[in-house]
This record gives structure tokens, C-alpha cells and sequence, in this order.
């Protein structure tokens, strides 16, 4: 059977599809494709694999500097958070501490007004319990006053005490320097050392180291509290209360301060004490006819006339 001269149909897409003459490998038309001969179809034949991609020096070394610049960045990064949590801890470090530091100060400056407060409380029993044990009953002669001791000048094993010269009158005037202080069951002598009869006041020594009282530094003001210690009618520990009720720095013998507290005879020569412990003069007498009106010679005039505050 012979082919005829025009192909046509399926046979002439057939013969379409063979290859051309020189070309490298059979065109891939499918897995069906015959030849017009009917022999069998052409092997197919797969494309070649892509090769893969194979850096050279250079860009291997750019990839390990975008590596070693991504990983300085993150340690940077990450030492910058680090720091910063520093600084925000020290920060609120430094303010708890400036807080508590606000704290201590107004803790302080509370406890200085209590301080200050409780120094103004008046408080008798513990004046008392502050002043008595320096504080003696004077026998001289037959005449009996108090006496107390002052400062810290006196030399080592002795003691400086103020009383009123009317109270060692008697044994100054005899010639005597020697009289005796009590206190309960305890007695000694002392010596008349000084006097200054114009303003009624007399220093004794004593072989015997007493705590001396402290003195007040300023003018007393009327209306502060005072304490009086003393020995009145022989009877000695004796405490009253009471008022300054004036200053008088213009009496004839020598300034005087006026208090109400009660005294009797036997208080002469005893402290007048302020809240503070401090010794603000000498009971010295008292009005005849009126009660509340006692007379102290100031502290001050004391020390002067002696030198022993």
C-alpha cells in the first residue's frame, strides 16, 4: 500500500513533530509520540539538573561581615538594655535613698522639738531627785540654814558650797570658821572660806566631793516655774513649788528675783531651781506680814562674788 503524496491528518502532525534534520536531541512532544512509521515512540529525555550555586571568595567574605556586623549589633544592642536597667535601678536606688534621708532628717528635727519640749515640762519630783543630794542642812552654832554645792572649781576631795552669810553669822562673828552639814545620818564639817555680808552671802568648803548644781546662764523672766529645796524649822529634804513673780535689778543691796513658792526660816541659803535643773538664786527671805512674797539673790551674783560657777 503506497502513502499518499500529500499528508494529511493525524499522520501529518505526525510527521510535523519528528525532528529536524540536525537538531541535538528529539523534540518532547509527549509520552505518546510515534513515529510515522509506527515504530516505537522516541525516548523522552529530561532537561539537565541546575548546579548549584557556588559562592566565591568574595562573596563568602561578605557573608561572614553581614554576620559578624548583625552579631556585634546584637551584643550591642543587648549590652545598651543592660545598661539602661543599671541606670534605672540606680536611679531609684539614689531616690529611696534621698527619701530616707528626708526621713532621718524630719525623724531628727521631731526628736529635737520633743527634746526641747519635754526640757520645758515641769516636773518637780525629778527636779527634786536631781537636786537633793547636793543639797545640806547648815548647823552653826545654834542656828540652822542650807547649804548646797555649786560648779565643779573646786580642787579634787572638796567641794564649794553657797549658803547666807546670816546663816554663819554668829559662828563668822565669834571668830569660829567651822561649821557642820547634815543630811540624814551623814555629817561633816566645812569651813567658812569667804563672805560678802552686803549681799548676805557666805562660801563654804567642804573636805568631801558633792555634785555641784549647775547654774542658769540667763536673767530669769517672771512666770517661770521654780523649785525651792531647803531645810525650814531644822526639817531638811523640804521641796516646794511655786512662781517667779518678778526680777528686780534696781533694789538698794543688789538685784533680787521675788517667787511665790512657800518658805520658812531654815530655807535660807537653799537653791531656787528652774525646770531645767539650773539653780536661778539663793532663798534669802521671806515677807513678815504677806504670804507667796520670798526673796532670792540671784545665781549670778553669787558666782561673781566668788569665782566658783
Amino acid at each position: 500500500m503506497s502513502l499518499p503524496d500529500h499528508p494529511s491528518g493525524e499522520w501529518a502532525t505526525a510527521s510535523r513533530a519528528e525532528p529536524r534534520i540536525g537538531h541535538p536531541r528529539p523534540a518532547r512532544v509527549g509520552p505518546h509520540l510515534v513515529s510515522p512509521t509506527g515504530a516505537a515512540p522516541y525516548p523522552v529525555v529530561a532537561e539537565p539538573a541546575s548546579e548549584p550555586a557556588v559562592l566565591n571568595g568574595r562573596g563568602r567574605s561578605r557573608l561572614a561581615t553581614f554576620l559578624l556586623v548583625a552579631v556585634l549589633l546584637l551584643v550591642a544592642g543587648w549590652q545598651a538594655w543592660r545598661l539602661e536597667r543599671v541606670d534605672n535601678r540606680l536611679a531609684a536606688s539614689s531616690a529611696q535613698l534621698a527619701t530616707a534621708l528626708d526621713r532621718q532628717d524630719q525623724f531628727a528635727d521631731r526628736a529635737d522639738r520633743l527634746e526641747k519640749q519635754l526640757a520645758g515640762v515641769f516636773d518637780p519630783e525629778a527636779i527634786s531627785q536631781t537636786v537633793l543630794p547636793s543639797v545640806f542642812r547648815v548647823r552653826a552654832g545654834n542656828f540652822t540654814g542650807t547649804a548646797f554645792s555649786v560648779g565643779d572649781k573646786a580642787k579634787d576631795g572638796q567641794a564649794n558650797l553657797l549658803t547666807n552669810f546670816h546663816v554663819v553669822e554668829s559662828v563668822w562673828q565669834s571668830g569660829s570658821r567651822k561649821v557642820f552639814l547634815e543630811r540624814g545620818k551623814d555629817e561633816m564639817s566645812a569651813t567658812i572660806v569667804k563672805v560678802d555680808k552686803g549681799k548676805d552671802l557666805a562660801l563654804l568648803r567642804a573636805n568631801r566631793k558633792i555634785a555641784g548644781l549647775d547654774t542658769a546662764p540667763a536673767t530669769v523672766k517672771p512666770g517661770q516655774q521654780v523649785v525651792v529645796v531647803g531645810a525650814p524649822l531644822g526639817l531638811e529634804d523640804t521641796v516646794t513649788t511655786g512662781v517667779v513673780s518678778a526680777y528686780r535689778p534696781g533694789d538698794a543691796d543688789g538685784p533680787t528675783i521675788q517667787f511665790d513658792a512657800p518658805i520658812n526660816p531654815g530655807n535660807s541659803g537653799g537653791p531656787v531651781v528652774n525646770s531645767k535643773d539650773e539653780v536661778i538664786g539663793l532663798a534669802t527671805a521671806k515677807a513678815r506680814d504677806a504670804e507667796g512674797i520670798g526673796i532670792a539673790v540671784p545665781i549670778k551674783t553669787a558666782c561673781d562674788a566668788f569665782d566658783v560657777c
